[in-house]
């Protein structure tokens, strides 16, 4: 295993983590022996970030890993998780910052993680009617009582950024980028950069799209969240499968698997970049480890870049309704 340091804030983790959420109902049905077997494969095999949150599966994904965990396990483990990403009364996707909440859900991570702290606490989601200032206030004074070791944040704007990283050291950015998806380029990334924070793309193979395996909607199960977002959606799911055709192309060029060479293109975009790709499978697991060993030489990924227009891809990459609360 190969690691890297998230920004300037001496954590170090593997440089390819695993994220938990698919193991609790979202993606199709759950085994979750094979989940908890997938865990402790990949904190056996040095993959020691795990990535969850208290929003996936009500909290039981937290406890999920608890049990994973038993055993020994929890001192191989860097663990990351989130609060803030809440259903509104009216059932709709909300944001939650108040700095009385920031306190009471890691509480309750706390307990269902069975840990005495967290290694790395983002929030989930950036919510407007809170001062960022006020939530990172509360979350800086998890830190101070031993409950959290480093702050993190998820799908924050550049200024956003800014603002919080005056308060207290931001360790790391989760947010969405991969080859179909590369928005982050640019003022986000740079403002990372700048600032020291580390950057951790989530959904780095496009749910499922960058490993050539989805073609049509057959191939995504009839309970499968993706069905909701529009770049699956029929019509656009078509097109945007075929422009992953230069990835499959090159990806057997190099003898190596389209979600290899995905990842090997992640890796190559900056140390300071540590991919988390999700799976609830061995198999799978060890898949996305191997792209640790494929060789990809800056043209090449200059030439991936290239062949993949994210410009292109059809549909928004969430609902509409959940839209609103990204890169604020």
């Amino acid at each position: 295993m190969r690691y890297r340091q998230l920004g300037n804030s001496g954590l170090e983790v593997s440089s390819v983590g695993l994220g938990c959420m698919a193991m609790t109902d979202l993606y199709g049905p759950v085994d979750e022996a094979e989940a908890i077997a997938t865990i402790r494969e990949a904190l056996d095999a040095g993959a020691n970030f795990l990535d969850t949150a208290d929003a996936y599966a009500s909290g039981k994904n937290e406890e999920l890993l608890r049990r994973a965990l038993a055993g020994g396990y929890r001192n191989k483990a860097v663990i990351a998780s989130k609060f803030g990403n809440v259903r509104g009364a009216d059932g709709k996707p909300a944001a939650n910052g108040r700095p009385e909440y920031v306190s009471q859900a890691c509480d309750k991570s706390l307990m269902r993680l069975g840990v005495d702290a967290i290694d790395l606490y983002y929030q989930h989601r950036v919510d407007p009617s809170v001062p960022i200032e006020d939530t990172i206030g509360a979350m800086s004074r998890l830190v101070e009582r031993g409950k959290v070791r480093y702050l993190g944040m998820s799908e924050a704007g550049a200024a956003t950024l800014r603002r919080a990283a005056r308060v207290h050291p931001i360790a790391a950015l989760q947010t969405e980028y991969s080859l179909w998806c590369r928005f982050v380029e640019g003022e986000i990334l740079g403002t990372c950069r700048e600032l020291g924070i580390g950057f951790v793309p989530y959904a780095p193979l496009g749910r499922g799209m960058l490993t050539g395996t989805i073609a049509s909607l057959a191939d995504i199960g009839a309970d499968d969240r993706r069905r909701d977002h529009p770049r699956f959606h029929e019509g656009n799911l078509e097109h945007n499968a075929a422009l992953v055709h230069p990835l499959v192309d090159m990806a057997k060029a190099k003898s190596c698997a389209p979600a290899q060479l995905a990842l090997a293109w992640l890796l190559a975009q900056g140390r300071d970049i540590v991919p988390i790709p999700g799976t609830k499978r061995r198999k799978h697991l060890h898949e996305n480890l191997a792209a640790l060993e494929v060789n990809l030489a800056p043209e090449e990924a200059a030439a991936l870049s290239r062949a993949i227009d994210d410009t292109s891809v059809q549909g928004t990459r969430y609902p509409k309704g959940q839209l609103p609360m990204m890169g604020l």
